[in-house]
């Protein structure tokens, strides 16, 4: 897969970064965690440029997005959840996947799509509450964008930090992502404090 991934990026620049931002959003196991620390590494090559590389990604990861949002919105739940039983063992993903997302969805709100891009296999499916919830399209994609351009700063400057390296950001993820859901948890902990309080 990092063969494809380099041969992508190098034949197509930023339409390559891009294009595979969006297939890792509708694809889970094309790893963007592989994706953008690369295409930071081709920065100190001299070959792209560093918030060319941001941009890119981020919009793949918007497009990516979409899908997922506007099928479970069109579908809504029962279909959904069929369709997924029937067809969910290729995405790795089973009807209770659906269940967890709506319950987090219907306890924190919108945030969620906002946090939820920043956590590994949960940022490809956290748009699927965002529909069957009928979150309005416009505020969707804002927490999308802020969340996705978060997360493809974060992994482009590694990669550009990291050098030849870059294959090591995979690894450091998982500490990362035990930290982001820590430090989540704690964001709403005190928020629905204050929240009783007022």
């Amino acid at each position: 897969m990092l063969d494809w991934i380099t041969n992508t990026i190098t034949a197509l620049n930023y339409w390559g970064i891009a294009l595979l931002m969006f297939l890792e959003n509708i694809i889970p196991p094309i790893p963007s965690e592989l994706i953008m620390p690369l295409a930071g590494f081709t920065v100190t090559q001299g070959k792209l440029i560093f918030f060319g590389v941001v941009v890119a990604g981020t919009i793949g990861s918007l497009l990516g997005a979409l899908p997922w949002y506007y099928g479970s919105r069109r579908l809504g739940e029962t279909q959904l959840k069929t369709w997924i039983d029937q067809h969910g063992k290729w995405l790795n993903l089973t009807h209770e996947d659906i269940n967890k997302s709506q319950d987090w969805f219907k306890k924190y709100g919108a945030l969620v799509v906002l946090f939820g891009r920043l956590i590994p296999g949960i940022r490809t499916f956290i748009s699927v509450p965002a529909g069957l919830q009928k979150m309005p399209w416009l505020e969707f994609l804002g927490y999308s964008l802020i969340g996705s351009l978060c997360w493809n700063l974060l992994l482009t400057y590694a990669g550009f930090v990291l050098g030849q390296n870059y294959g090591l950001v995979e690894q450091f993820l998982g500490p990362v992502a035990a930290v982001v859901l820590v430090g989540l948890a704690l964001f709403f902990i005190v928020w629905v404090v204050q929240r009783k309080r007022q």
